[in-house]
Order: structure tokens, then C-alpha cells, then sequence
């Protein structure tokens, strides 16, 4: 069947098949699905269209926001994004921005418009993703490289922090620092990456010859504000501080900062606490905040590369690449 053929069996302009075809902007999704799927079904010559990847094709950076309580306009994001930009411009990619939201109502209507686009690869935020969440995005003509996130289960290639190493050399420079039993700030928010974190704290109490269940854990509001009313109400409530802390974020950390100096404890003097990703507010809090650089830039110019090696060798096995952090001191530690 030729494209004039096609247009004459769906009553559509020859002009409206051809932008279907080729991916190209001027048709709306559910007319280009119907021109692709028939296309297929009556044995379309596709080989008539240009394989060059770079031809009007794109690569998508698709940020999924589940309770958006995460994923938010913040620095960390932002870097992971000019990362993959950057890495992008530098292979002659073009790269589109799109955000994804868990809507059962609409979230398939929401894949489809990415996958009848000009998309031909997927750079997917898994940082609110849940196992389950992955499924239509698994099965997608174009390959998804899975940033910030890692499960078991996944048959996805997986760019990720290498959390439980961060958590264990902070909380083991807690300890070493303060001689003292750590607390545990916890996100309220269970997400993949704060329960690695979480692994990573209580090896790090357990290699150090401490019982894990003499840690005071406190589950905070993952944003400054928020675990700073959060903490507010437990002193308030007459919670006892532990005397120094763990936290699972930065926010958490600087939030829960700003409680502890309002009820008048001095930092590091009486509570000592660390951080992870370093954001700019570590420098900005009084006093500054140490915590665990996370590489935000390298880790989206790793998942970039990724993907386009992946395009132009599809049949490589899928890899899970872990990223290390380090530890910046600064003024909330001894």
C-alpha cells in the first residue's frame, strides 16, 4: 500500500499521512496512531522513510511525577537536566522536555502522545517510580533508559546514585565525628532511593558497633518547611532530640536544622547533622550544612550517552550503572 493509497482508505489529505508517517508536527496523536496502525496492518513499505536518527527525531527527557512531593523545581533536577542536554547537543540529538503525571484517567493517553511523536529514545526520571510504574513504559518502540531509580525487576538499562554507599560513609562519618549514637531523619515519602538510604545508615550503626534500635528516628516532611513543622510538633510535643542525625535529603536537613536552632539548640554543639545531594542551600543555612555531593550533571550526560549508544546498538544487554557520592564539610558537623 502507498501513503496516497493510505490517505484514500482513512479519507485523510495525503499531506496528513505523510506528516503521520514521518513524525512530523501538524497532525494530532490519535490521527497519527490510526496512520501508523494501519499502515502496519496493510503492509506499508517503511524502508520509503529516512532511517537517520537525527532527522527530525527526538530524544525525550519524560519526568514522572507521582506526588510531586520529590520531584520538584530544585537545583538537583535542574542539573540532571543540562547534563542530558548538553550531552544531547554535542551528538547533534535534539532533546524535548515532557512531564509525565500518574493519572489512571489520563496516563495512557500520555505515553501515546510520546509514542506516536517523533521520540526515539526515553530518558525516564524514576525517582516517584514504584516497580509497578514502569510497565508502559517498558514496552514502548523506543528504547527508555531509567535515571535516578534501580529495581530488581526491571529489564531497563538504569543510571543511579549509589545511595547505600552515600548514607554508610555519611552516618560513619557521623559517628566518627561525635562518638555518639546517629539518628535518622526519614522522609514521610517512601521513595526507592531514601529506603537504600535507609539500608545504607543502619550498616553504617551496625559496623560500628551500635544497636540499630537505639537510633532516634524521626519520619519528616521531605521539603524545608515542611520538616521543619514537622520537627516543631514533636519537640513540642516533648520528643527528645537524638545528638546528631542522618537525613535523607538536604530539605529534610536543613528543615529539621531550622527546628532545632528555634527551640534553642546550637548546632553542632548539641546536635550535629548531615545531609545528602548538596544542594545550594548547604551553603546558604546557618550554620552550613554538610552533606553527600551527588554528580546531578555527570549523572544526565551518563544517561544520554547511554541512551544513543543504546539507538545505535539496540541488542546490547542492559546495564545498571551506580554513581558515587562524596562528602562536602562544612559547619553542621564537629
Amino acid at each position: 500500500m502507498t501513503a496516497k493509497e493510505l490517505a484514500q482508505k482513512l479519507n485523510l489529505s495525503q499531506a496528513a499521512v505523510s506528516m503521520a508517517l514521518n513524525n512530523k508536527p501538524g497532525v494530532s496523536t490519535a490521527t497519527r496512531k490510526l496512520v501508523l496502525e494501519t499502515a502496519r496492518q496493510y503492509g506499508y513499505d517503511f524502508t520509503r522513510i529516512s532511517k537517520n536518527p537525527q532527522t527530525a527525531k527526538s530524544l525525550y527527557f519524560v519526568i514522572y511525577k507521582k506526588h510531586g512531593a520529590i520531584v520538584m523545581d530544585t537545583p538537583f533536577f535542574s542539573q540532571l537536566s543540562e547534563g542530558i542536554v548538553q550531552s544531547c547537543q554535542e551528538k547533534d540529538y535534539k532533546i524535548k522536555i515532557v512531564y509525565v503525571y500518574e493519572d489512571e484517567a489520563s496516563l495512557e493517553k500520555q505515553i501515546e502522545s510520546i509514542q506516536y511523536s517523533d521520540c526515539i529514545g526515553i530518558i525516564l526520571l524514576g525517582t516517584e517510580m514504584a516497580p509497578e510504574d514502569l510497565k508502559p513504559f517498558i514496552h514502548l518502540p523506543a528504547p527508555v533508559i531509567l535515571l535516578d531509580s534501580y529495581f530488581e525487576t526491571s529489564p531497563l538499562d538504569c543510571i543511579s546514585i549509589n545511595n547505600i554507599q552515600g548514607a554508610f560513609l555519611a552516618t560513619s562519618y557521623l559517628i566518627r565525628k561525635t562518638k555518639k549514637q546517629p539518628g535518622y531523619l526519614k522522609s514521610s515519602y517512601p521513595i526507592h532511593n531514601f529506603n537504600e538510604r535507609s539500608d545504607g545508615f543502619y550498616k553504617a550503626v551496625r559496623a560500628n558497633g551500635m544497636s540499630a534500635s537505639k537510633s532516634f528516628v524521626h519520619s519528616l516532611t521531605p521539603s524545608i518547611e515542611g520538616a521543619c513543622a514537622d520537627m516543631l510538633e514533636l519537640l513540642n510535643e516533648g520528643e527528645e532530640p537524638g545528638p546528631c542525625y542522618f537525613a535523607d535529603n538536604d530539605l529534610i536537613a536543613a528543615g529539621a536544622l531550622k527546628a532545632f536552632r528555634q527551640k534553642g539548640f546550637r548546632i553542632p554543639q548539641d546536635i550535629a547533622i548531615i545531609g545528602f545531594d548538596n544542594l545550594p542551600i548547604c551553603s546558604i543555612v546557618e550554620p552550613s550544612l554538610t552533606t553527600m555531593d551527588v554528580p546531578k550533571k555527570y549523572m544526565g550526560r551518563l544517561a544520554a550517552q547511554r541512551l544513543i549508544s543504546r539507538i545505535k546498538e539496540p541488542l546490547m544487554p542492559p546495564v545498571k550503572i551506580e554513581v558515587n557520592v562524596s562528602l562536602v564539610e562544612r559547619n553542621s558537623c564537629f
